[in-house]
């Protein structure tokens, strides 16, 4: 627990030290890997402005086999799954929107107006779905993208 009080400069020495003696001990695997657990975990937070390769060459170790460092790749690991979820969804959304327009007026959609619907978040588009199925000219669908643009909800912008 002295780690957690010693300034930035000292640390560093101090947890290579509890590290060394944690190894040199007579005592069971377990109890060296938790010394080494809470030796790495103060560390990795007092210095979390480090990188991961940054607090190894200063501990003298490899991170990767520590618990704080399991947990924060899981985390890592789940958010990357939200997002590549999330974009999935939107890439969806986007490609169904722009199928049922060119349908419905049957024609291409002019270069500017794909742009503006593939920037649309994903309410947004659901929005515009649901919409699009009252449109019956280009004109209308520009009309509600200009006032969604503007601020409107999207909600209360019916066609024409």
């Amino acid at each position: 627990m002295v780690l957690t009080t010693l300034d930035e400069a000292q640390a560093p020495a101090e947890a290579r030290h509890l590290l060394a003696r944690a190894q040199q001990v007579e005592s069971t695997d377990r109890v060296s890997r938790a010394i080494m657990e809470i030796v790495t975990t103060i560390m990795v937070y007092k210095f979390g402005q480090l990188s991961r390769v940054e607090v190894e060459a200063m501990l003298g170790l490899t991170l990767q086999e520590t618990r704080v460092y399991q947990e924060a790749k899981e985390e890592g690991r789940e958010e990357g799954e939200k997002i590549g979820e999330q974009r999935g969804r939107q890439q969806e959304a986007v490609s169904l929107v722009l199928k049922l327009l060119m349908r419905r007026f049957g024609q291409e959609l002019p270069a500017e107006v794909r742009s503006q619907i593939e920037a649309l978040p994903l309410l947004q588009l659901e929005m515009l779905a649901e919409t699009l199925l009252d449109f019956t000219q280009l004109n209308e669908l520009l009309t509600w993208l200009e006032a969604l643009s503007k601020g409107q909800d999207g909600a209360s912008i019916g066609p024409g």
